[in-house]
């Protein structure tokens, strides 16, 4: 017998998701305004449009389909590993690939490139949370299993998924205290959606612990998808020639900077520079297009990587505003300190294992609620700065001693090490739920 509490939240959760599916469609014109807007601002790509109201970009590939939707870059980083096991595990699989963002399909195009069997990877961009337009993406693609990665919980998405009978993923769940928080006056709506999943991955214990909270049935595995990727990818030659560049100057690297901690960088520079008088620091934005307002902010002429500029001895600053490029600069094995963690921004980090694969140094701002975890497990191999002072005497106190960057990067990578095995096992876990 059912409980009645049990009932009563069944019946919240199935008026909820009525009026977000009716808030939904009155609000379709507006998106698509908004759309173009996103245009206009480099965010969208007009000729892609239809694929955010779920027209699809290519003919449907005949056998197996598993879809994958990756929100941005770093999901996107995520599951490619999982990509790889799949197109491995069987000639006849197929996996579509959706982002939200350009970025995350400039890098799923570009890393798709060495991947055997690529050509079973096909893209395009997620339809918005519009009951028709979800409709339409679904019922032409008619993937045989749906994964979610990290936090993309949609309703009409979820909804329209179980009425297809599709069974849904989520792959390395994440649930704040503050998500879970805002899901205050929907939880019937959360508990709706985290019920009807099923297979559950949780990236860490603290994330399974809200899930369940939120109303996952169950977690079957604890694991964050990152730990199962190796240093990120880039182009040897181009490692030569960034080398032969900076004719053995040394340099640190200001990773995934955010608008809010500029001016604390650039002060860190100068602060550098008066130390160590032929130091470079490279800040690479996590938003290309903030290249020119970087290079405005300093005050002075800046050499930008997107214009094609190289940075010359005088040079104190070179702003790296490409996309795709960050494991090219990793590879240098500089100090690294990871962006969106400064105070002046709005915080919560990036993902540090990237950088301390590669054998880079680590510094990080205070903002590091998002990865927690990884940083819990590098320890104290991170220094941690909050002000300009921080960061230029950590910087200095590398690069002005011969080996103590790369003793620090070892230290940083003996606590990353990849684990394949992870991706398997989620690959398996998808290929066994869209199983006839």
């Amino acid at each position: 017998m059912t409980h009645p509490d049990h009932l009563m939240q069944r019946l919240c959760g199935a008026i909820l998701g009525a009026g977000w599916r009716g808030l939904a469609t009155l609000l379709a014109p507006a998106l698509r305004l908004n759309l173009w807007r996103r245009v206009r601002r480099g965010k969208e790509i007009a000729a892609c449009l239809p694929q955010r109201r779920g027209f699809a970009p290519c003919r449907r590939p005949a056998g197996r389909l598993i879809w994958l939707h990756a929100a941005s870059v770093g999901e996107t980083v995520a599951v490619m590993p999982v990509i790889g096991q799949i197109l491995h595990s069987s000639a006849e699989q197929h996996v579509l690939v959706t982002t939200g963002t350009i970025s995350g399909a400039e890098i799923l195009h570009a890393r798709l490139a060495d991947l055997p069997g690529h050509e079973r990877v096909h893209h395009q961009f997620a339809p918005l949370d519009v009951p028709r337009w979800v409709a339409r993406f679904l019922d032409f693609w008619r993937p045989d299993v749906a994964a979610l990665v990290e936090s993309e919980l949609w309703p009409n998405l979820i909804a329209a998924c179980m009425a297809r009978h599709v069974p849904v993923a989520l792959l390395s769940g994440r649930m704040s205290d503050r998500s879970l928080a805002g899901w205050r006056k929907a939880a019937c709506l959360l508990r709706r959606m985290l019920s009807s999943l099923a297979w559950v991955m949780a990236r860490s214990k603290e994330d399974a612990r809200r899930l369940v909270h939120g109303g996952a049935g169950r977690i079957d595995l604890i694991a964050d998808l990152k730990d199962a990727a190796g240093p990120l990818p880039y182009d040897p030659a181009a490692l030569a020639e960034l080398r032969q560049s900076l004719a053995g100057r040394p340099v640190w690297v200001a990773a995934s900077t955010h608008h809010g901690e500029d001016a604390e960088i650039l002060q860190a520079a100068h602060l550098i520079r008066q130390a160590v008088p032929d130091a470079l620091t490279i800040i690479i934005p996590r938003h290309p297009q903030r290249g020119k307002e970087i290079a405005d902010l300093s005050g002075g002429p800046v050499p930008r990587r997107a214009a094609g500029q190289v940075p010359t001895v005088r040079d104190s600053v070179w702003i790296c505003d490409t996309l795709g490029e960050t494991g090219l600069f990793y590879a240098l094995a500089a100090p690294v300190l990871l962006g969106n963690s400064l105070p002046g921004c709005t915080g919560g980090g990036h993902n540090p294992v990237e950088p301390a694969r590669a054998g880079c140094a680590l510094a990080s701002g205070p903002g590091i609620d998002n990865f927690r975890q990884a940083y819990a497990r590098l320890g104290d191999s991170v220094r941690h700065v909050m002000t300009a002072q921080d960061i230029a005497q950590w910087v200095v106190s590398l690069i002005g001693h011969a080996g103590a960057p790369a003793a620090a990067g070892d230290a940083a990578r003996r606590h990353v090490l990849p684990d394949p095995d992870i991706a398997r096992q989620v690959a398996q876990a998808l290929i066994t739920l869209g199983a006839p």
